[in-house]
């Protein structure tokens, strides 16, 4: 075969399936080319041998959910690639492109934050973090400068005004000399900022690593897991 075709039309010629049934083995991961999954169904092919795995469903992806450590980035909400999966990522799911599509972020970071972020393709999971956000802790490290205020500690979790504003109440701890730990409810915009400087604190840098019942645990910086099937928020 000399001119190349499009993969999933080599499929119908192969098997005699249908266009849809074509593309759902394709994105599900059954379709090899040359022995190596290709879940593109416009991939163009030639000479190459083209199979399709044993035991393949034409079946519809169960929508999944993603969490990502994403790196700080200026002015940038960065993007999810196949090319950043964890290698250790405990889920038994085969990585796919189709994973990929359709994600949709909840519960953004605080602007110029790191950590852990939430996407999802279902839309019962992300009408939960919607609807539950006002109730769901979030756990983060803060960087810090300067000398904390005396009783400030203490101050922080019984809530504080600053600036004529009253601040949320949070669970406040040292991670290390210079790393605070703050648990807290739906943080508005720069309030981790201004619960630091209220106790005479600056913020360096934060750190997301906890939603409700879910942790970034050991996902490295740029990387992305799947969510476990026995994670809840």
């Amino acid at each position: 075969m000399s001119e190349t075709q499009r993969l999933s039309k080599r499929l119908i010629a192969l098997i005699g399936c249908s266009r849809r049934e074509a593309e759902l083995y394709i994105e599900g991961g059954w379709v090899t080319v040359d022995g190596i999954v290709v879940d593109q169904p416009q991939f163009a092919v030639g000479n190459q041998q083209v199979s399709l795995l044993s035991g393949a469903r034409a079946e519809a992806l169960p929508e999944v959910s993603l969490l990502w450590h994403q790196p700080a980035l200026p002015d940038s909400q960065g993007e999810l690639r196949d090319d950043q999966h964890w290698a250790d990522d405990p889920s038994p799911l085969r990585p796919l492109k189709a994973h990929l599509k359709r994600q949709q972020q909840a519960l953004p970071l605080p602007a110029g934050a790191s950590g852990l972020v939430l996407f999802s393709q279902d839309w019962r999971t992300l009408r939960k973090l919607r609807e539950d956000a006002a109730r769901l802790e979030q756990e983060f490290i803060v960087a810090v400068r300067g000398e904390l205020a005396p009783g400030g500690l203490e101050r922080l979790r019984q809530g504080i005004s600053w600036q004529g504003r009253q601040l949320p109440r949070c669970k406040a701890s040292w991670q290390n000399e210079s790393h605070l730990r703050l648990v807290l409810k739906q943080p508005g915009e720069h309030c981790l900022q201004q619960l630091c400087a209220s106790v005479g604190l600056h913020v360096a840098a934060l750190k997301r690593i906890r939603v409700g019942g879910v942790s970034m645990g050991k996902l490295p910086a740029g990387q992305w897991r799947y969510l476990g099937e026995r994670e809840r928020f």
